[in-house]
Protein backbone atom coordinates (compact mmCIF):
# COMPACT_ATOMS: atom_id res chain seq x y z
CA UNK A 1 0.00 0.00 0.00
CA UNK A 2 1.72 3.22 -0.89
CA UNK A 3 1.19 6.76 0.80
CA UNK A 4 -1.08 8.10 -1.28
CA UNK A 5 -4.74 7.55 -0.28
CA UNK A 6 -6.28 7.82 -3.97
CA UNK A 7 -3.56 5.69 -5.36
CA UNK A 8 -4.44 2.73 -2.84
CA UNK A 9 -8.54 3.32 -3.44
CA UNK A 10 -8.13 2.67 -6.74
CA UNK A 11 -6.41 -0.40 -6.54
CA UNK A 12 -9.14 -0.99 -4.30
CA UNK A 13 -11.91 -0.53 -6.25
CA UNK A 14 -10.06 -2.13 -8.80
CA UNK A 15 -10.43 -5.43 -7.29
CA UNK A 16 -13.55 -4.93 -6.23
CA UNK A 17 -14.81 -4.49 -9.58
CA UNK A 18 -13.41 -7.85 -10.96
CA UNK A 19 -16.03 -9.75 -12.89
CA UNK A 20 -14.44 -12.51 -11.44
CA UNK A 21 -15.03 -12.15 -7.69
CA UNK A 22 -18.70 -11.11 -8.90
CA UNK A 23 -18.68 -8.18 -6.06
CA UNK A 24 -19.99 -5.44 -8.94
CA UNK A 25 -20.81 -5.00 -12.18
CA UNK A 26 -20.82 -2.13 -14.77
CA UNK A 27 -21.56 0.99 -12.65
CA UNK A 28 -22.31 -0.63 -9.44
CA UNK A 29 -20.94 -0.04 -6.08
CA UNK A 30 -18.40 2.92 -4.81
CA UNK A 31 -15.64 3.68 -2.77
CA UNK A 32 -13.87 5.84 -0.44
CA UNK A 33 -10.76 6.29 1.31
CA UNK A 34 -9.98 9.16 3.90
CA UNK A 35 -7.51 12.17 2.65
CA UNK A 36 -6.94 14.04 5.60
CA UNK A 37 -9.01 15.47 8.29
CA UNK A 38 -10.85 17.59 6.27
CA UNK A 39 -11.72 16.06 3.05
CA UNK A 40 -12.32 11.94 2.01
CA UNK A 41 -12.13 11.00 -2.09
CA UNK A 42 -15.29 9.10 -3.18
CA UNK A 43 -16.31 7.21 -6.60
CA UNK A 44 -17.63 9.67 -8.63
CA UNK A 45 -21.30 8.47 -9.77
CA UNK A 46 -21.58 6.25 -13.22
CA UNK A 47 -18.01 5.50 -12.87
CA UNK A 48 -17.21 1.57 -13.44
CA UNK A 49 -15.17 0.47 -10.35
CA UNK A 50 -13.05 -2.49 -12.51
CA UNK A 51 -11.70 0.38 -14.87
CA UNK A 52 -11.59 3.43 -12.84
CA UNK A 53 -9.22 6.19 -12.83
CA UNK A 54 -7.72 8.91 -10.33
CA UNK A 55 -10.09 11.19 -12.58
CA UNK A 56 -13.30 8.93 -11.60
CA UNK A 57 -12.90 10.19 -8.12
CA UNK A 58 -14.02 13.34 -6.56
CA UNK A 59 -12.85 15.02 -3.57
CA UNK A 60 -15.45 16.37 -0.87
CA UNK A 61 -15.04 18.04 2.29
CA UNK A 62 -16.55 16.45 5.37
CA UNK A 63 -18.59 19.30 6.82
CA UNK A 64 -20.26 20.05 3.97
CA UNK A 65 -21.35 16.64 3.38
CA UNK A 66 -22.25 15.84 7.17
CA UNK A 67 -24.34 19.08 6.69
CA UNK A 68 -26.92 17.36 4.60
CA UNK A 69 -27.29 15.11 7.63
CA UNK A 70 -29.59 18.09 9.19
CA UNK A 71 -30.00 19.63 5.93
CA UNK A 72 -34.47 20.74 5.77
CA UNK A 73 -34.03 20.21 1.99
CA UNK A 74 -33.66 16.60 1.10
CA UNK A 75 -35.48 17.07 -2.34
CA UNK A 76 -33.54 15.44 -5.76
CA UNK A 77 -32.21 18.60 -6.63
CA UNK A 78 -30.95 19.92 -3.50
CA UNK A 79 -28.86 17.09 -2.74
CA UNK A 80 -27.11 17.41 -6.16
CA UNK A 81 -26.66 21.23 -5.50
CA UNK A 82 -25.14 20.29 -1.60
CA UNK A 83 -22.95 17.33 -3.49
CA UNK A 84 -21.66 19.45 -5.80
CA UNK A 85 -20.80 22.34 -3.48
CA UNK A 86 -19.31 19.79 -1.47
CA UNK A 87 -16.01 19.45 -3.94
CA UNK A 88 -12.69 21.07 -2.57
CA UNK A 89 -12.04 21.99 -6.40
CA UNK A 90 -15.36 23.06 -7.72
CA UNK A 91 -14.23 22.75 -11.20
CA UNK A 92 -13.50 19.01 -11.16
CA UNK A 93 -14.47 17.11 -13.45
CA UNK A 94 -17.29 14.40 -11.62
CA UNK A 95 -20.23 14.51 -9.61
CA UNK A 96 -19.84 12.59 -6.34
CA UNK A 97 -22.01 9.67 -6.00
CA UNK A 98 -25.02 9.88 -3.79
CA UNK A 99 -23.98 7.60 -1.39
CA UNK A 100 -21.35 10.24 -0.25
CA UNK A 101 -23.18 11.50 2.66
CA UNK A 102 -23.11 7.41 3.69
CA UNK A 103 -19.11 7.05 3.02
CA UNK A 104 -18.37 10.56 5.10
CA UNK A 105 -20.16 9.06 8.12
CA UNK A 106 -18.39 5.48 7.60
CA UNK A 107 -14.80 7.66 7.47
CA UNK A 108 -15.63 8.87 10.99
CA UNK A 109 -16.03 6.41 12.86
CA UNK A 110 -12.93 4.65 14.88
CA UNK A 111 -10.24 2.99 12.67
CA UNK A 112 -12.06 3.61 9.53
CA UNK A 113 -9.84 4.64 6.47
CA UNK A 114 -11.80 2.78 3.41
CA UNK A 115 -15.60 1.56 2.58
CA UNK A 116 -16.26 -0.43 0.11
CA UNK A 117 -19.88 -0.57 -1.38
CA UNK A 118 -20.74 -3.70 -3.50
CA UNK A 119 -23.73 -5.77 -4.34
CA UNK A 120 -22.17 -9.44 -4.35
CA UNK A 121 -24.72 -11.66 -6.10
CA UNK A 122 -24.93 -14.17 -2.87
CA UNK A 123 -25.24 -11.60 -0.60
CA UNK A 124 -28.00 -9.83 -2.35
CA UNK A 125 -29.62 -13.31 -3.13
CA UNK A 126 -30.40 -12.89 0.55
CA UNK A 127 -30.51 -9.16 1.10
CA UNK A 128 -33.17 -9.33 -0.94
CA UNK A 129 -34.85 -12.55 0.46
CA UNK A 130 -37.93 -12.77 2.87
CA UNK A 131 -35.75 -14.39 4.97
CA UNK A 132 -33.19 -10.66 5.66
CA UNK A 133 -33.97 -10.47 9.30
CA UNK A 134 -33.50 -13.77 10.35
CA UNK A 135 -30.94 -15.13 7.79
CA UNK A 136 -28.19 -12.71 9.38
CA UNK A 137 -29.29 -13.44 12.95
CA UNK A 138 -25.96 -14.83 13.34
CA UNK A 139 -22.61 -16.12 13.06
CA UNK A 140 -21.79 -19.24 11.89
CA UNK A 141 -18.02 -19.43 11.86
CA UNK A 142 -15.10 -18.75 13.63
CA UNK A 143 -13.45 -17.17 10.74
CA UNK A 144 -16.25 -15.10 9.95
CA UNK A 145 -15.99 -13.43 13.57
CA UNK A 146 -11.90 -12.53 13.25
CA UNK A 147 -12.70 -10.90 9.84
CA UNK A 148 -16.36 -9.53 10.17
CA UNK A 149 -16.10 -9.10 13.59
CA UNK A 150 -19.04 -10.74 16.25
CA UNK A 151 -22.44 -9.21 14.37
CA UNK A 152 -22.84 -6.94 11.20
CA UNK A 153 -25.20 -4.27 11.03
CA UNK A 154 -28.65 -4.82 9.52
CA UNK A 155 -30.64 -1.84 7.92
CA UNK A 156 -33.67 -2.43 6.68
CA UNK A 157 -34.66 -1.08 2.94
CA UNK A 158 -34.56 3.05 3.03
CA UNK A 159 -34.62 4.64 -0.02
CA UNK A 160 -30.46 5.38 -1.31
CA UNK A 161 -28.41 8.58 -0.46
CA UNK A 162 -29.81 10.93 2.32
CA UNK A 163 -32.64 8.85 3.93
CA UNK A 164 -30.50 5.78 3.60
CA UNK A 165 -27.70 7.67 5.23
CA UNK A 166 -29.74 8.95 8.13
CA UNK A 167 -31.25 5.85 8.98
CA UNK A 168 -27.39 3.99 9.23
CA UNK A 169 -26.40 7.42 11.73
CA UNK A 170 -29.18 6.30 13.79
CA UNK A 171 -28.60 2.47 14.01
CA UNK A 172 -24.80 2.90 13.94
CA UNK A 173 -25.32 4.44 17.67
CA UNK A 174 -26.86 1.25 18.55
CA UNK A 175 -24.71 -0.76 17.14
CA UNK A 176 -21.82 0.87 18.89
CA UNK A 177 -23.75 0.98 22.07
CA UNK A 178 -24.53 -2.89 21.69
CA UNK A 179 -20.97 -3.88 20.92
CA UNK A 180 -18.64 -0.97 22.26
CA UNK A 181 -17.10 -1.10 18.43
CA UNK A 182 -18.71 0.05 15.20
CA UNK A 183 -19.21 -2.65 12.42
CA UNK A 184 -17.08 -3.94 9.85
CA UNK A 185 -20.11 -5.29 7.87
CA UNK A 186 -23.15 -3.44 7.11
CA UNK A 187 -25.66 -5.38 4.94
CA UNK A 188 -28.50 -3.29 3.45
CA UNK A 189 -31.76 -5.05 2.70
CA UNK A 190 -32.46 -5.05 -1.07
CA UNK A 191 -28.98 -3.17 -1.62
CA UNK A 192 -26.07 -4.67 -0.73
CA UNK A 193 -22.63 -4.96 0.94
CA UNK A 194 -21.04 -2.50 3.00
CA UNK A 195 -16.79 -3.33 4.17
CA UNK A 196 -15.15 -0.80 6.54
CA UNK A 197 -11.58 -0.77 7.05
CA UNK A 198 -8.47 0.57 8.22
CA UNK A 199 -6.95 -0.35 5.22
CA UNK A 200 -7.33 -1.63 1.87
CA UNK A 201 -6.64 -5.05 2.72
CA UNK A 202 -8.68 -5.05 5.22
CA UNK A 203 -12.09 -3.57 2.98
CA UNK A 204 -10.87 -6.40 0.49
CA UNK A 205 -10.77 -9.66 3.48
CA UNK A 206 -14.27 -8.63 4.95
CA UNK A 207 -15.55 -8.35 1.35
CA UNK A 208 -14.26 -11.91 0.52
CA UNK A 209 -15.15 -13.11 4.22
CA UNK A 210 -18.73 -11.49 4.14
CA UNK A 211 -19.61 -13.25 0.38
CA UNK A 212 -17.86 -16.84 1.53
CA UNK A 213 -20.48 -16.16 4.50
CA UNK A 214 -23.68 -15.84 2.47
CA UNK A 215 -22.38 -18.78 0.30
CA UNK A 216 -22.64 -21.12 3.22
CA UNK A 217 -25.56 -19.05 4.65
CA UNK A 218 -27.52 -20.27 1.67
CA UNK A 219 -25.81 -23.97 1.54
CA UNK A 220 -27.10 -24.33 4.96
CA UNK A 221 -30.93 -23.37 4.14
CA UNK A 222 -30.54 -25.87 1.27
CA UNK A 223 -29.48 -28.53 4.16
CA UNK A 224 -32.32 -27.92 6.82
CA UNK A 225 -31.47 -24.40 8.09
CA UNK A 226 -28.68 -22.79 9.39
CA UNK A 227 -27.07 -23.87 13.09
CA UNK A 228 -25.75 -20.41 14.49
CA UNK A 229 -23.08 -20.32 16.66
CA UNK A 230 -24.31 -19.21 20.38
CA UNK A 231 -23.95 -15.69 21.64
CA UNK A 232 -21.46 -16.71 24.20
CA UNK A 233 -19.32 -18.59 21.32
CA UNK A 234 -19.57 -16.51 19.23
CA UNK A 235 -18.14 -13.55 21.74
CA UNK A 236 -15.64 -16.23 23.10
CA UNK A 237 -14.19 -16.32 19.32
CA UNK A 238 -14.30 -12.24 19.28
CA UNK A 239 -12.23 -12.21 22.36
CA UNK A 240 -9.63 -15.42 22.57
CA UNK A 241 -6.20 -14.28 22.52
CA UNK A 242 -5.00 -16.58 19.66
CA UNK A 243 -8.04 -15.04 17.55
CA UNK A 244 -6.66 -11.56 18.38
CA UNK A 245 -3.24 -12.38 17.51
CA UNK A 246 -4.61 -14.13 14.26
CA UNK A 247 -6.32 -11.14 13.66
CA UNK A 248 -2.66 -8.99 13.56
CA UNK A 249 -0.95 -11.17 11.63
CA UNK A 250 -4.08 -10.91 9.09
CA UNK A 251 -3.82 -7.41 9.05
CA UNK A 252 -7.64 -6.97 9.66
CA UNK A 253 -7.32 -5.74 13.20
Amino acid sequence: MSDDPLSNVIQLSHHLGDPSFDYAILGEGNTSVRAGDNSFWVKASGQEMRIIMASGFVQVAFDRVLALLNAPDISDAAVRAALAAAKVDASAMGHPSVETLLHALCLQLTDVNYVGHTHPTVVNALTCSAAFDTAFGGRLFPDEIVICGPAPLLVPYTDPGVPLARRVHDLLDDYIGAYNEPPKVILLQNHGLIALGRTVQQVENITAMATKAARVLLGAYAAGGPHFLSPQAAQRIHTRPDELYRRQLLKVT
